[in-house]
């Protein structure tokens, strides 16, 4: 069945809601639509995880911001060939799931995140899904009874599930936000991490406030990519910098040496949410100067273009031995991968 979520359900929805079935409406769940983002709040510094030592490699030179090249400069996506879904299991090196937004208002409901979860349990049963990731904002001005609502729905992967901090998570501490993912995953510990998977480094780098990184940050983020090297890196970020995605070119991490970081030469991948575009209304998965950029939609509300249609979708990565990069997207409900949405890369000469 396709599960396609209209302003209409959700109002009915927090109507039961307000009628006493569910415990998911509160007095802070519904601020205007253009409430500012959070202020700046205090976040230790970053671990550095199980990342292996090793020596940096030379920096190279970063382009100012204003000649960070727009989406519609690049390639369009590549739907050429077989869908990762039909790799060979023996040929996979490595395989995960990609969950996008949720911050739902105004009401905590998370049908969304819970018809992925469930089709993604599916899909480790079937198959392989390796691990989880969450692009941050799960809990809407980090309120606890979103992080509690949405809990249950996390701590039935039976994948392991990694997150990283969005903007809406720095409406409270970070401490709250570790509090609840050590529920989701005992193994998450810090906001800021890496993991080793199968050939790819992946630098799960929360955000300091808002979708933004100090220059410690930015620090912290080049000495993972460069002491990963020559293993390709997967960067994990809430939002990407400005200037990627041209449905909202302004929106994104400002911190011009950001473009230090896509610059490192075994940076292969820049994996983010936060503009809950439509996918079959932008342009979501683009190559620019050798990194690949991929959108993970939100999965309780879209925002780009417009607000008029929501399709709750994920993401997954399929990486094989021999280092091609299959990218699926599916929709909630539906067993198959979309084929207008697939993209694929590789891995190998990933120097530039």
């Amino acid at each position: 069945m396709i599960r396609t979520l209209s302003m209409p359900w959700i109002r009915a929805a927090c109507a039961l809601a307000a009628a006493g079935f569910l415990a998911a409406c509160s007095p802070d769940a519904a601020p205007p639509a253009d409430a500012p983002d959070a202020p700046p709040a205090t976040q230790d510094a970053p671990s550095n995880g199980d990342m292996p030592a090793g020596d940096p490699a030379p920096a190279e030179t970063a382009p100012a911001m204003d000649d960070a090249p727009a989406s519609a400069e690049a390639p369009a996506a590549d739907p050429a060939g077989p869908s990762g879904a039909t790799v060979a299991e023996d040929d996979i090196a490595v395989r995960f799931a990609v969950l996008g937004d949720a911050e739902p208002k105004p009401c905590a409901l998370f049908p969304g995140v819970e018809a992925a979860v469930l089709d993604v349990n599916a899909l480790a049963q079937a198959g392989r899904i390796d691990f989880v990731l969450g692009v941050g904002d799960l809990a809407h001005k980090g309120t606890e009874i979103q992080y509690e609502n949405v809990t249950p729905a996390l701590q039935s992967l039976t994948a392991p599930f990694y997150p990283i901090m969005g903007n809406e998570e720095h409406g409270d501490t970070v401490e709250r936000f570790l509090e609840f993912a050590g529920q989701w995953n005992p193994e998450v510990t810090e906001a800021s991490y890496t993991l080793e998977r199968g050939p790819v480094t992946f630098v799960m780098a929360s955000p300091d406030f808002s979708r933004q990184f100090n220059d410690e940050s930015i620090d912290w983020i080049l000495e993972q990519v460069r002491a990963a090297a020559p293993r390709p890196v997967f960067l994990v970020v809430h939002g990407a910098q400005v200037g990627v995605y041209a449905e909202n070119p302004d929106k994104g991490v400002e911190n011009p040496r950001f473009l230090e970081i896509v610059a490192e030469p075994n940076l292969a991948a820049v994996i983010s949410g936060d503009l809950h575009m439509d996918m079959d209304r932008v342009r979501h998965s683009l190559e620019i100067e050798g990194v690949n950029y991929f959108h993970i939609p939100g999965l309780e509300r879209t925002k780009i273009p417009d607000e008029t249609n929501h399709t709750p979708m994920f993401r997954v990565f399929t990486v094989t031995n021999d280092g091609e990069v299959w990218v699926d997207t599916y929709q909630t409900g539906v067993a198959e991968p979309l084929a207008r949405h697939a993209y694929r890369f590789s891995l190998n000469g990933e120097t530039r």
